[in-house]
Order: C-alpha cells, then structure tokens, then sequence
C-alpha cells in the first residue's frame, strides 16, 4: 500500500486546486481571451480568405463562422465548468478519467503539439522583430545592410534572422514567466490594443477612399438566396475550418476557467465569442476591401487580394505605418501563442514530472525546445509533412475530450475526491490499474482512429475539419458502453 500511494504522491503546488480568493476572473476576461484568440494572423488570413474563396459573400462567411462559434461555445461550456468548479487545470482532471499514469502520457500529446507549434509560432514572431530591425538599421544607413555579413545564412537565416529569433524566444519566457496575473493582464492589453490598432488602420483606408470601400462592402452582402443548395458546402466547409481552429482551444480551456468567479461569468465571457467573431470578421472583410481598393482601384480581380496582413502592410510605401502594424502585428502573436501553446504546455509538462519541474523550469524547457524547431523549420521541417504529423497527433484532442465529458458527467455524475487527486491510496478510482484506465485508453484509440483518417484518407478529406467532433463522439459513446455493459 505505502509503495503505491509513494509511486502517485504529487507534491508540486502549481497542479493543485485555485485558491478561492483567486478566482477573479469575471467574463470581460474572457471577452479578452477570446479576442486574443481571433486576433491572430491565421485569424485574420482565415477569415479574409472565406471571403474570397466564397465570391466575396460577407453574409455566407459569417453564418459559417457563427455555426463554429457556436460549436465552440457549447463544447468550451461543458469542459469550462468542470474546472471552473473544481478549480483543478486539465492535465489534472484527466486523471479522473484516465488514471494518473493515463493522464501523464495522454496530457502530455497535448504538450508536445503546443510544444511544436510554439517552436513554429515563434518563428514567425521573429519574422515581424527582423522587419522591424531592418527598418531601424535602414534609417540609419540605407547601405548598412548591404554587408557581406548579413549575405552569410546558417540554417536559413542569416544574422539579423538569428538576433530576432533569439530575442523573441527571451522576451516570451522572460514575459509568460511573470505569472497568472500578469498573463491576465498581458491579454487584457493585447486584446485591447489589437482592436485599436485594426481601427485606427481601418480609419486610415476609410479616409483613402470611403465611397469606393461602401460601394464594395454592398456588393459582398449577397442576401439573396442564403438558403440556397451551392451556399450548404460552402457553410459545411467554412464552419468546420473556423471550429478546427477554435479546436486546440477548446481541450485545455479548464487551464484558464478555472479562475473564473463563477459559471455564469464563465459562460458569459464564453457568449462573448459571437461579439469577438463580429468585431474582428468586420475588421477583416473592410480591411481586405479597403486594401485592394487603395492598391489597385478596382474590386474585379478577386484572385489579387491579398489575405495575409503582413503582405498588405508591405504594399503600402509608409514606414511608420509599417512599424506600427507590425507591433500590432507582434503583440497579437505573442497573446496568441501564450494562450494556445505556452501556457498548454507548461501545465502538461508539470503533470509529467510534478515532483521535478516548476514553472520556471518548464519555461526553461518550452523555449529550449521551441529554439530547436525553430532553428530547424525552414531548412527541415517546413519541407517535409511535420504538420501532416502534427495534425495526426492531434487527431487525439477530440477523443480525450469526449472521454472527459462522459466520465465527469455521465459516469462520475460530478463527483470528485480532491484528496485523491493527489494523495492516492491503492484503492482509489483515480489509481484504476498501474495508474491506467484502460476503458478509457481504448475509447480514446478508436476514437481516434476515427479522427486521424480524416486526415490520412483522401476520401474523407472532406470531413478533416470536423476529425475533432467525430473523434469526440465515437470515444464518448465507446466509454460509455465499456463502463454501462
């Protein structure tokens, strides 16, 4: 007995439930942390690329999107409340479901993609810190960067690529390292100040031409046969690619809802995703137009518009307003990858070694790691399928989910022994078999073997984006059979 309660002990403070007194976050938060999650460029190149795939039909693109909110909200409700209750994060309310050993390895899937994708993220933050030091380096001395030295590319950077790279990685640790209070307040400020940036730019484009801009937007409110049968694909299609975004969200939203004053802020601040979709999806679609009409004058040739922001801003021959919206640019990244990577991934690496590692030092191995995919992302990995693979280990979100959501609510009926969380005894449920729930390991496999062959198949590519739900689903109904047999 002593050996098996030894083996599970936990003895480290960051997994244990939130003091009550820091429960404080109320739904403006979340409107904030919604917000950083539309405010990224993918964000916005996903939205404003609906727009022109779909014949520039504003009204299509937004139902679409409006259905994946609504997924989002739903799903982000039911996980949300669990750890909102129990102020336990998600690597920790995995245990319930899949045992602790289950929850160190299977949260640890979930790790190693935020893992990858922070490594990734970061790259592309160095990109906007090496545009923004070649524009100073520029004003100094237009001839400075012609220099041998800056030729010479290790890697596939060069030295100003490097210098970037590098000092992104030491302000990301050296800012999410400052705790959950300032991270919150690191959000509140991003949001805001993104949504500022977006309309003072917009502002900018209206007062270029606001007649034209008008003209155009009317144009894209085709409401005319909505409901017609070519506009069902169309809806299907963009409502599962806004969803699959939202998707590695959702998992690990108990990391932050947990510090939320109650359910009904909580749920509140999860609505607010329908008014974050209008802010940011009005923003996107005008900033688009607008863009186009003051590049090329004309709305005809929808195949010219650009979709990506960093490729807009540098169409326009303004260096101020450059530097400015690439420090919008930047500052939206970095809330961005604190969200939906860093803050995934150091509590899931916590839970895999709690005795041994802190926040400090998961911060240590998060940047080490994201310093190697960096490095090697464009001479290696954006070469060959390493987010094909990626894609396929997160194949395993939806089936974990679905597996949470049964055994809180169906199996469990929302109990849960907190003591036993982390101080087992060899007779607890939490312990199951060698730390294992074995039920749950094979609900979650079929389940995804379900999700991942959406990727794999060609003949079901077209449900990819909808690999999250059907995994879910199958693993939910597969546990729930295993454990009512």
């Amino acid at each position: 007995m002593n050996q098996i309660k030894e083996k599970f002990q936990i003895r480290n403070w960051e997994l244990v439930s939130i003091n009550p007194n820091k429960k404080n976050w109320e739904w403006g938060d979340y409107f904030c942390f919604w917000a950083v999650s539309f405010q990224s460029v993918i964000g916005f190149s996903l939205i404003a690329s609906f727009y022109l795939l779909y014949d520039l039909n504003t009204v299509i693109v937004l139902l679409g999107c409006f259905i994946a909110v609504l997924l989002t909200y739903f799903f982000s409700n039911l996980i949300g409340k669990i750890s909102q209750i129990s102020g336990l994060s998600f690597p920790v309310i995995l245990r319930m479901s899949m045992g602790f050993n289950g929850a160190r390895y299977l949260g640890m899937i979930r790790g190693l993609v935020g893992i990858v994708m922070f490594g990734v993220q970061t790259y592309f933050i160095s990109k906007s810190v090496g545009y923004l030091i070649r524009i100073f380096l520029y004003k100094i001395d237009s001839n400075f960067l012609d220099q041998e030295i800056f030729l010479l590319f290790f890697f596939g950077m060069n030295i100003i690529d490097w210098i970037s790279f590098l000092i992104s990685l030491i302000f990301q640790f050296l800012l999410f390292s400052k705790g959950q209070e300032f991270i919150r307040s690191f959000i509140k400020f991003s949001s805001t100040f993104v949504y500022i940036g977006l309309s003072i730019f917009l502002i900018i484009l209206i007062s270029e031409n606001l007649d034209d801009l008008i003209n155009s937007l009317k144009l894209s409110l085709n409401l005319k046969n909505i409901i017609a049968k070519n506009n069902i694909l169309p809806l299907i299609s963009i409502a599962g690619t806004m969803f699959a975004y939202f998707a590695i969200m959702i998992l690990n939203f108990g990391d932050f809802s947990r510090y939320a004053k109650d359910l009904k802020q909580m749920k509140i601040g999860n609505l607010m995703l329908l008014v974050n979709l209008l802010f940011f999806s009005f923003f996107s679609i005008l900033i688009v137009i607008g863009s186009d009409i003051i590049l090329t004058k004309n709305l005809i040739a929808a195949e010219r518009i650009l979709t990506n922001p960093t490729d807009i801003i540098g169409k326009f021959d303004n260096t101020y307003l450059t530097v400015i919206a690439l420090l919008f640019i930047l500052t939206s990244s970095l809330s961005t990858n604190l969200v939906a990577n860093y803050v995934p991934s150091q509590n899931t690496l916590i839970n895999f070694l709690p005795n041994s590692l802190n926040i400090k030092k998961t911060g240590i191995l998060i940047i080490f790691f994201g310093l190697i995919i960096g490095m090697l992302w464009l001479p290696i990995f954006s070469q060959n399928k390493v987010m094909l693979i990626v894609n396929t280990i997160a194949s395993f979100f939806g089936p974990i989910f679905g597996i949470i959501i049964c055994d809180y609510y169906f199996i469990k009926r929302q109990n849960i022994n907190h003591k036993e969380l982390f101080y087992p005894k060899d007779d607890t449920i939490y312990i199951y078999s060698g730390g294992w729930n074995y039920k749950g390991l094979y609900s979650i496999i079929i389940g995804f073997v379900f999700s991942a062959t959406t990727v794999w198949n060609m003949n079901f590519i077209i449900l990819q984006s909808y690999g999250w739900i059907i995994g879910a689903f199958v693993a939910f109904i597969i546990y729930y059979l295993l454990n009512n047999k």
